[in-house]
């Protein structure tokens, strides 16, 4: 009349079965998150923090709350003094810049930067990237 409960524990597992079997997937579903989720979060981390080390006078910047501001003074590593508008400049900590919109040329070369010789037209194609692409298209 009733099942006798020796039956469903009678059931033997296989032959040398540990606790591998229940251990695997979980050691897959964290190198499937390593490679998905913590590996890139790292290395965006690591493009930020070596483009807030970068910023510098005269560069447009985003701050985290979304103001677009001028960088006028770096005051140290911690602080920037950004214009926010004509006359108005706050203090902002460097962690709070998000991205930096335009970069300011360097001041390495003392202001004098390589102009087209007299009658010739610097073409927006010569810098950047339509210079690369014209260096490996093999166009002048």
């Amino acid at each position: 009349m009733f099942v006798s409960p020796a039956f469903a524990q009678a059931a033997g597992g296989g032959a040398g079965s540990g606790g591998w079997e229940a251990l695997l997937p979980l050691v897959l579903i964290f190198v499937v998150f390593y490679f998905l989720l913590i590996r890139p979060q790292q290395k965006k981390m690591k493009v930020h923090k070596e483009m807030l080390g970068a910023i510098r006078r005269g560069d447009r910047v985003v701050t985290g709350g979304g103001i677009l501001a001028t960088v006028t003074k770096v005051v140290d590593d911690n602080e920037l003094m950004v214009e926010i508008a004509d006359g108005v400049r706050v203090r902002v900590q460097r962690s709070t810049v998000a991205a930096v919109v335009s970069r300011s040329e360097p001041a390495g070369d003392g202001g004098q930067t390589a102009k087209p010789a007299e009658g010739q037209t610097q073409s927006p194609a010569s810098s950047g990237v339509g210079s690369i692409l014209d260096k490996i298209l093999g166009r002048k």
